[in-house]
């Protein structure tokens, strides 16, 4: 007997997500709402057919990698530092909120310091993925506010590669193992930051001079399928990249990647090819989301999880509506 784990995902998945998608957008809904439905009924915590959770999960991957490649392809640095003065301050104040209520939320039911602040990291930062889809979706990606919410995303997705570097070193601290050290913990805290800048130069410095220079050669080979393989290759190498060099994540990285191949003129031409590979891999993202849907954990922690909303669904719009 064969294994085609692969093969049932793509069609089990695309096949539900279909539906499911159709009958969300029937409704009035986002056909997001289908594909996490559907991503539960072929997950493990439902019965009947149970796709490979770990394989959906890479593939989903390839849809973060692809969507951010896409948005770096129609954004630039000048996009970027034009709404610094609101993204900057809305992230951080944002990100400060969330961690401080879910943290307080997990003390109030007993849970210890060190989990409560990583669920409050946890919720701390919205999906890059679901925002940018709602944001394309209504028309508004490429409106000042839709530059904001990229450019607020892209803060928060910094912050988020600084606190995992952060994190193994404040492990025993948070489990009342060691005292702090503020030598150890500034340590870390310099690494992530050159990290950061350092993936930001190597990219955008040198990839800015290699990647126009590889597509002019492979244009002029008049090869539609190597065109299409180039831009495939900057997209998920310069993900790899970032994630495997500089602890970054693979999104940042991807976005990255995209802002290289956007200052070249052929831009348009490599989101063409991008668009649907992307589409068709956001769905498996959707998909590997709704697998981890668990019934069973809304009973057994409803309190937790009416608070945790509290915090997503009012007190971050709040702190980023009064910013």
């Amino acid at each position: 007997m064969h294994e085609y784990n692969l093969l049932e995902i793509l069609a089990v998945g695309f096949a539900s997500a279909l539906l499911l998608g159709y009958c969300a957008t029937r409704i009035g809904l986002s056909p997001i709402v289908g594909y996490l439905v559907a991503g539960f009924l072929v997950g493990p915590h439902s019965p009947g057919f149970i796709a490979d959770q770990g394989l959906a999960h890479q593939l989903s991957e390839a849809g973060v990698i692809l969507l951010m490649f896409g948005v770096g392809l129609h954004f630039n640095t000048k996009d970027l530092l034009a709404v610094k003065g609101v993204a900057l301050p809305g992230a951080i104040a944002q990100s400060t909120v969330a961690t401080l209520l879910g943290a307080g939320a997990a003390h109030l039911l007993g849970v210890g310091f060190g989990a409560g602040l990583v669920l409050g990291l946890g919720l701390s930062v919205a999906s890059t993925v679901v925002l940018l889809r709602v944001l394309e979706d209504n028309g508004k990606l490429e409106t000042v506010d839709g530059h904001i919410a990229v450019g607020w995303l892209i803060v928060e997705d910094i912050f988020t590669v600084v606190v995992l570097v952060l994190l193994p070193s404040l492990a025993p601290v948070l489990l009342g193992e060691v005292a702090a050290d503020a030598l150890t913990l500034g340590k870390a805290f310099g690494l992530a930051i050159l990290r950061l800048v350092a993936l930001w130069v190597v990219v955008l410095v040198v990839g800015g001079k290699v990647v126009p220079w590889v597509l002019t050669k492979i244009v002029r080979t008049r090869s539609q399928e190597l065109f299409t393989l180039t831009v495939l290759v900057s997209a998920f190498a310069t993900a790899v990249f970032a994630a495997k060099f500089f602890d970054a994540s693979m999104a940042l990285g991807a976005f990255l990647g995209g802002m290289v191949v956007g200052k070249t003129k052929l831009s348009h031409q490599a989101g063409a090819d991008v668009l649907p590979l992307r589409d068709a891999f956001a769905v498996l993202f959707f998909l590997s989301v709704g697998m981890l849907f668990s019934p069973s954990f809304l009973l057994e922690q409803p309190l937790l999880i009416l608070l945790c909303l509290s915090v997503v669904l009012l007190c971050t719009p709040i702190s980023a509506l009064l910013v």
